[in-house]
C-alpha cells in the first residue's frame, strides 16, 4: 500500500502535502467529489468521496490539487513493474494498492514471508506499508496498520474486530457502505461481523453480503493482470489546441500508432487517450471498442467523440494501446504464404486490376539501353505477367 499516491502525485511529490489540508479535486466534467486527502484534511473530517461542498464546509482552506491522471497511470505502472520483476503476478486495478499471492514467489526469496517483504521493499524503493493475511482483504487490513519499516502479519480474520469501518472504502464494490453503517452505529468490523447477514442483505444488497464476508474471512480470488508490452505515440501541440487541429492531431496520432511496427499486424481491442491541459493537470479516457479494430478511419471516429469531452484545451496528446486483439483477418502480409500460394495471389490480383483498368492496368518496367544519353530509350513499359 503506497497512502495518498494519487494525490501525491499530482502535486508534485508529498513534501507538498505537509503545507496544509489538501485534496484531490474533482475531475472536470465528472462529479463533485474529492478524490484522495491528506493527513491535515482527515483531521478536519474529510475522507475520499465526499462531496466538494462539504468537505469547503468544514475546512475553508482546503488546498484542491488538480487531478493528474496521465502522471498517476505512468508512475503506478512502474510500481507493478517493478513488483512484476520480482515474479510477482499483480492485482493493480486501484492506483495506490496492490496485492499478490505470496506462495507464488516463496521459494524465489528464501522461502520465507521476511525474504519477499525485503524483496518489495528492494524493488519498490520507496516506503511502502506491507500487510499479509490468509484473504485480500485481511492483508489490506494489515497494511493499514503497518508502517513503513515494519510489516503487519493478520493470522485470521478475527484479529481485524476492532479496525474501523472505514476500511470497506478500499474496495469499490463497498465504498459507499462505511457513511450508512455509520449513522446505523456500526463502526468497527466486529460491529459489522455481529449483525445479521440477512439484515445486511435486506438493508444494503450484494454490497451489504460482500461485506459481510469480508469480515468473515471470505473473499474473492485474486485478479491478476497479464502483462503486456506499452505501444504509445505522443505528439506535443506547439499551441494551444482545440477543435479542428486536435482533431487533425488525433488523425496523425491514429495513423502513427497503427504504422508501428511493434503493432505486427495485430487489432486493437482498447486504448488510452491523454491529453496534458494548458491550465494545469492532465485529461485520461480508456476507450474500449465493440469489436477488435485495425481500421483508423473507425477509430477516429470513436475517438474524436471521446476528444470532445477535453475540459480545456490541450498542449500535448498521448495515445497508448491499453488491449491488443487477435490479427487481422486480411492484414497478412503478402509473403507470408509459400512461393505458390503467393503466386497465385499476384495473378489472381493482375487479374482484377486488368477487369477495371484494361490490359494496361498492370505493367512493368524493362531496362532497354540503360547507358543511353536519350532517356526515353533507357527503359520501356511491358506487361507485367507471372
Amino acid at each position: 500500500m503506497l497512502p495518498r499516491f494519487e494525490l501525491a502525485v499530482a502535486a508534485g511529490g508529498r513534501e507538498t502535502l505537509l503545507r496544509g489540508p489538501a485534496a484531490l479535486a474533482p475531475e472536470p466534467g465528472r462529479e463533485q467529489f474529492v478524490g484522495e486527502v491528506s493527513h491535515a484534511a482527515e483531521a478536519f473530517g474529510i475522507h475520499p468521496g465526499m462531496r466538494l461542498g462539504e468537505a469547503l464546509a468544514r475546512c475553508p482552506r482546503l488546498a484542491l490539487v488538480p487531478p493528474d491522471p496521465v502522471g498517476v497511470a505512468d508512475g503506478w505502472e512502474r510500481v507493478v513493474s517493478a513488483l512484476e520483476a520480482i515474479g510477482a503476478a499483480v492485482e493493480a486495478d486501484r492506483p495506490g494498492l496492490a496485492c499478490f499471492d505470496a506462495r507464488g514467489v516463496r521459494r524465489l526469496h528464501g522461502g520465507t514471508l521476511d525474504g519477499i517483504v525485503a524483496a518489495v521493499r528492494r524493488a519498490l524503493r520507496r516506503p511502502a506499508r506491507i500487510g499479509a493475511g490468509p484473504t485480500r482483504f485481511c492483508a489490506l487490513a494489515a497494511a493499514a496498520r503497518a508502517r513503513a519499516r515494519r510489516a503487519t502479519i493478520v493470522a485470521q480474520a478475527a484479529e481485524l474486530h476492532a479496525e474501523p469501518i472505514a476500511l470497506l472504502r478500499y474496495r469499490d464494490e463497498t465504498a459507499a457502505l462505511p457513511e450508512g453503517l455509520d449513522r446505523l452505529g456500526v463502526r468497527t468490523l466486529g460491529d459489522l461481523a455481529a449483525l445479521p447477514r440477512a439484515a445486511l442483505a435486506d438493508r444494503f444488497g450484494p454490497p451489504g453480503l460482500l461485506a459481510h464476508d469480508l469480515v468473515h474471512g471470505r473473499d474473492t480470488p485474486l485478479r491478476p493482470r497479464r502483462p503486456g508490452e506499452i505501444l504509445e505515440e505522443t505528439l506535443d501541440l506547439e499551441e494551444s489546441a482545440s477543435g479542428e487541429q486536435l482533431g487533425r492531431a488525433l488523425e496523425l496520432l491514429v495513423d502513427r500508432l497503427l504504422a508501428r511496427r511493434e503493432r505486427d499486424g495485430r487489432t486493437l481491442r482498447a486504448v488510452v487517450l491523454g491529453a496534458t491541459l494548458v491550465e494545469g493537470g492532465t485529461w485520461r479516457e480508456r476507450v474500449v471498442f465493440r469489436e477488435p479494430l485495425a481500421d483508423p478511419i473507425r477509430m477516429r471516429l470513436v475517438l474524436s467523440q471521446r476528444l470532445a469531452q477535453l475540459p480545456a484545451p490541450a498542449e500535448a496528446l498521448r495515445l497508448t494501446v491499453d488491449r491488443f486483439g487477435p490479427p487481422h483477418p486480411g492484414g497478412r502480409a503478402l509473403f507470408d504464404d509459400g512461393a505458390v500460394q503467393r503466386r497465385a495471389r499476384l495473378r489472381e490480383a493482375i487479374r482484377q486490376v486488368r477487369a477495371v483498368a484494361g490490359p494496361e492496368g498492370a505493367l512493368r518496367v524493362l531496362a532497354v539501353d540503360p547507358d543511353s544519353r536519350v532517356p526515353e530509350r533507357r527503359a520501356v513499359l511491358t506487361p507485367f505477367e507471372l
